[in-house]
């Protein structure tokens, strides 16, 4: 039996619109990263799925194939976390979760942040950290050094999922969101166990937050920023309507929302962070951390106050409740690692540059 014939059952699963279980789907994505698959049948199969409408054990499935060829750090760091969203959501904002990164490195959290370049949006976070001097494709050795050094490294998905270049071409070519918006984010090469997800669709938050379980996560928020006047919505917490959240912690999941003005945010639309080309969105982000004060960088704060709770550096919640106080409490520390230049100053290390202290 060639590749081709390897693959062929499962594509005609696919297109026939029968869910794959899990082992099914990991079969498929393990060959489709192996190169087994023409590009004609790659994207008939991510096609079907995303016509059908992709499935958590599909999800879980594609999550396993990925995770066991990609060149992961050597050594773990039990209390790292990753914020990074799938991408897809089309609002082509400023970079919300690499900002999220230098705050929390800042407030002395260690992050192992996973990124990508743009392939739906015009800035993706590897973009915008070129345009920022930022270097993010040291070898797994060097880069498990400098997390514990350092407490930041920016992990480059091409670099750590090399297998993933049997996909590149077709995903850019369809132009839309597949699964592996999702799967990209839950591959991180640092093996995290506390991470912020966003996700692109509502549909997915519980299904993505089971799945970081099933995958040996600890602390997990999927969150999806709900935007007031639209019918779809943002991969990240917003400023532009309620944030809605499954929480993964002490082996359950829970659902809840968070208004920005539980954190003592003003409400603004999501035009108020549009972004532009990498130059430009790290442009915003170096005078954001440098303390330019609006939309940009309270949506940063809301983000960060959720990547303090998850990394164990807070508490903004009671038996599934946000607490207001505590949230507008921890959104303050997070200001304050801005506005005492200790973000910048993370950002800084991160270039290789000297700060003084």
């Amino acid at each position: 039996m060639t590749a081709d014939d390897a693959f062929h059952p499962l594509l005609l699963d696919a297109v026939s619109g029968r869910p794959l279980g899990e082992d099914a789907a990991e079969r498929a994505f393990g060959l489709i990263m192996e190169g087994a698959a023409t590009d004609i049948q790659v994207a008939a199969f991510l096609t079907a799925l995303h016509v059908r409408g992709e499935t958590a054990p599909e999800l879980l499935g594609a999550v396993r194939a990925v995770r066991a060829r990609m060149a992961a750090l050597p050594t773990p760091l039990p209390d790292a976390i990753d914020v990074c969203g799938t991408g897809g959501d089309g609002l082509g904002t400023l970079n919300v979760s690499t900002a999220v990164a230098f705050v929390l490195a800042g407030l002395g959290v260690p992050v192992a942040k996973h990124g990508n370049r743009a392939l739906s949006s015009r800035s993706g976070a590897t973009d915008v950290l070129a345009e920022l001097g930022v270097a993010s494709d040291a070898t797994p050795d060097h880069l498990a050094r400098h997390l514990r050094e350092r407490g930041l490294v920016f992990l480059n998905a091409p670099a750590h999922h090399p297998a993933m270049r049997h996909a590149a071409t077709v995903r850019r070519g369809l132009g839309f969101r597949t699964l592996f918006n999702l799967v990209g984010p839950l591959c991180n090469p640092a093996r995290v166990r506390r991470q912020v997800v966003g996700v692109f669709d509502p549909a997915w938050l519980e299904p993505v937050a089971r799945t970081l379980a099933s995958l040996g996560s600890t602390d997990a928020w999927v969150i999806h920023g709900e935007i007031n006047g639209r019918s779809s919505g943002a991969d990240e917490a917003t400023l532009a309507g309620p944030t809605h959240v499954a929480a993964l912690e002490n082996g359950h999941v829970s659902r809840f929302s968070i208004d920005p003005r539980d954190a003592g945010l003003q409400p603004a639309p999501i035009d108020a962070i549009s972004g532009g080309d990498p130059a430009f969105n790290a442009q915003a982000l170096r005078a954001m951390l440098g303390g330019a004060r609006g939309a940009y960088r309270d949506t940063v704060l809301l983000n960060a106050a959720i990547g303090l709770h998850v990394a164990g550096h807070g508490q903004i919640t009671h038996v599934g409740i946000i607490q207001p106080r505590a949230l507008a409490e921890t959104v303050a520390r997070a200001a304050g690692a801005i506005d005492d230049g200790r973000a910048l100053a993370a950002l800084e290390r991160a270039r290789g540059v000297s700060v003084s202290a």
